[in-house]
């Protein structure tokens, strides 16, 4: 009896499922289906104005007749229930002119590493090549005098391989957080290299100055990768404010192949900082970030 309880309780389980699946087909089901998503994960979810709107939104899609009707309310939705984070991105149909650039290292005058650290998403550089250019590079180079970290124009992507890339760098332990609606969940350096299939091989000194460059396009991942040195004392950032987009995302697939893109929770720094939509300044705002991280260095080694 207990077999048979159990069969039909999945039979009915996986009827609802299909129920709700082709339900999403639908204006109607697919904005229900969303707003759901939004309603269980979304990092402002729990919000007066995303009860509002969500009603709002559930009474209009009653009228909704095309999938576009959708579309531009679960893009405004995600937006009230996430921030500015958020979107509902189409399907990608060709990939070819997709530009995705590796890092770029050198050694400059005066034993100093350089580390061009660009946006990364997996799609024309591989994971491997992109820790790796780096990775190895500055475990060639651990007597170095100092090193500038140049985030400027990183926009985003998947932070564990820009982490892991300079993991040399950064002390082990807690390096950020995840903080949601629900809880903080802390990332360590380990999971991250362990998360790339690396172990800890080779660090620098704490004593090693740091400059880390941004600028108004530093976003998302690299502004995460930012945040990892955030209240090392031997680490000093030059450039301008970065783009406010400090939070963490994760994709849904739709059933017509879009993404939605839910905002779920803020980085919080190992200082106890969180950020989200807000810049985060430098230590020094100037307009010539190299010069003057570069004459950091110096001065910090006499």
């Amino acid at each position: 009896m207990k077999k048979m309880t159990v069969y039909l309780l999945a039979l009915l389980l996986a009827v609802s499922s299909c129920s709700l699946f082709d339900n999403q087909r639908t204006p109607q089901g697919y904005t229900r289906h969303c707003v759901r998503l939004l309603d269980s994960q979304a990092l402002y979810a729990d919000t007066p104005e995303w009860s509002a709107r969500k009603a709002e939104i559930l009474a209009a899609a009653k009228g909704f007749t095309t999938m576009d009707e959708a579309h531009a309310a679960i893009q405004e939705a995600a937006t009230v229930a996430g921030g500015k984070h958020p979107s509902l991105a189409e399907p990608v149909r060709d990939t070819s002119t997709y530009v995705e650039v590796a890092p770029e290292v050198s050694l400059l005058e005066n034993n100093i590493v350089k580390i061009v650290l660009p946006a990364h998403s997996g799609v024309k550089v591989s994971d491997s090549l992109y820790i790796h250019s780096v990775l190895d590079f500055l475990r060639e180079h651990l007597d170095a005098a100092g090193v500038i970290l140049d985030l400027r124009h990183n926009n985003g992507g998947n932070m564990y391989p820009m982490i892991a890339a300079v993991s040399p760098l950064i002390p082990d332990g807690v390096i950020l957080s995840f903080k949601s609606r629900q809880r903080t969940m802390p990332v360590t350096l380990d999971y991250v290299l362990r998360s790339q299939g690396l172990s800890p091989e080779g660090s620098f000194s704490d004593a090693t100055p740091v400059a880390i460059l941004t600028d108004e396009w530093t976003a998302s991942s690299g502004e995460a990768t930012l945040l990892c040195f955030r209240g090392l004392d031997n680490v000093r950032s030059f450039g301008v404010p970065t783009a406010g987009y400090a939070s963490a995302n994760v994709p849904y697939t739709l059933i017509d192949g879009y993404r939605l893109v839910i905002t779920t929770s803020c980085d919080k720094a190992r200082t106890g900082e969180v950020f989200c939509d807000d810049p985060i300044e430098p230590d020094v705002e100037t307009g010539t970030p190299l010069e003057d991280a570069l004459s950091w260095i110096v001065t910090s080694q006499r």
